[in-house]
């Protein structure tokens, strides 16, 4: 697999738009720390710190390792620090002063990382820059499409291999992790970036019959029945049995780009109650993908598919069980697995050309099953279109 690096172009134009916010909000810099945050403005993921100012080129600072670092990263200006405690005075030589009101990423950064910065830059005032980076993450250019693309590719053959090896008596771990060496081999990175400090993300979300139907920890319709209390989501020890409902949620990372797909699988015959459910969370699926284009509310899309379910008599059954429904469709997905916006209800995003989301209706049917489609879209200047490569339908093996 190529190891690509991420263009000059590509790093400027993502500082730049953040340094247009970042003038809005009247922020005098930037302090960004965090792994995938850290990847999107540098082009690199080694251990650095990254400091944007307002106005001006950016400055890297590398702990470990530099060499890569400087070989990784399209930023002109890369030093190496062999301590953080240098980091003040650094910027001081660079820029002449210290900045006044310092953002950094407060959704994800520990407290006592964030006392020990806030001690360090002795600013006077320090705000959260995580939403202008989420903003400025939103939007995908062509670059980023096409690696998503790429990704996409790998994970539809990861599918596809999946319909030659699952088998009656396999447990859903078993088949998972065939699955997923398969899927390492021609390019995953084994690693799944995720926001959230609670979140763990992982590529075996496959759960067959009543496993379909368990609620859990997840902020998900169902969660599986995982290995263990330790781990109790995901795929566990049951083993798949012609006839019943199995439902997969790979995810792939590939290039720092994710994808996160669902499809309905079924050993020699699909039941026709779960047959005709998974036709219907297909049907909302498609008639979102058909109404989102730039200017739609998110709200509204998920609000349509609340109505179609109902319309379809499922009202009980979408988005997970009564009194644990989710209350999203759906959420972006990019560097990290799950981004902003999410696909909520009363969302306040208005759907713009250049975002992308993994669109996920699902059901779960309480004791018995659950079913769901989830593919990743891509909104451009008029429409939505499929970046997912991974045939819609259910596959019955």
């Amino acid at each position: 697999m190529e190891y690509l690096l991420t263009p000059m172009s590509e790093i400027t134009n993502r500082i730049t738009a953040l340094q247009q916010l970042m003038q809005h909000q009247q922020m005098d810099g930037m302090f960004i720390l965090q792994r995938a945050d850290l990847f999107y403005f540098t082009g690199t993921a080694q251990d650095a710190f990254l400091y944007i100012p307002v106005d001006g080129p950016p400055l890297l600072m590398v702990r470990r390792f530099y060499p890569r670092a400087r070989a990784e990263s399209a930023i002109q200006d890369i030093v190496e620090i062999p301590s953080v405690k240098q980091i003040p005075r650094i910027i001081i030589d660079r820029y002449g002063t210290l900045p006044k009101i310092c953002a950094m990423e407060l959704d994800v950064l520990p407290v006592k990382d964030f006392r020990f910065y806030r001690k360090l830059f002795n600013t006077a005032k320090t705000v959260d820059g995580s939403a202008l980076i989420l903003k400025v993450r939103q939007i995908k250019s062509a670059y980023e499409l096409d690696l998503m693309e790429n990704t996409a590719a790998r994970s539809a053959q990861t599918f596809e291999y999946m319909k030659s090896i699952i088998s009656d008596g396999l447990s859903e771990m078993e088949f998972a992790a065939r699955f997923e060496v398969f899927a390492r081999k021609i390019g995953h990175a084994g690693h799944l970036r995720v926001r959230h400090f609670q979140s763990e993300g992982y590529a075996w979300h496959v759960l067959s019959g009543k496993n379909g139907s368990k609620v859990g920890l997840l902020d998900s319709p169902a969660s599986g029945e995982g290995t263990s209390p330790a781990f109790p989501c995901g795929a566990g020890v049951k083993r798949l049995k012609t006839g019943e409902p199995i439902m997969v949620d790979m995810a792939w990372m590939c290039n720092g780009y994710h994808m996160d797909e669902t499809r309905m699988f079924a050993l020699g015959s699909m039941p026709p109650k779960a047959l005709e459910a998974s036709g219907a969370v297909r049907e909302i699926h498609d008639a979102v993908i058909a109404a989102a284009r730039p200017g739609v509310a998110i709200a509204d899309l998920f609000d349509l598919s609340v109505r179609m379910a109902g319309g379809m008599g499922y009202a009980d059954q979408f988005l997970g069980p009564p009194g644990y429904k989710v209350k999203f469709i759906g959420h972006g997905i990019g560097v990290e697995l799950i981004e902003s916006p999410i696909m909520a209800k009363g969302s306040p995003f208005i759907l713009e050309s250049g975002m992308t989301f993994a669109l996920e209706p699902k059901m779960v049917f309480k004791d018995e099953f659950g079913v769901g489609i989830e593919s990743v879209i891509q909104v451009t200047r008029d429409a939505a279109v499929l970046i997912s490569r991974v045939p819609p339908e259910v596959f019955i093996c």
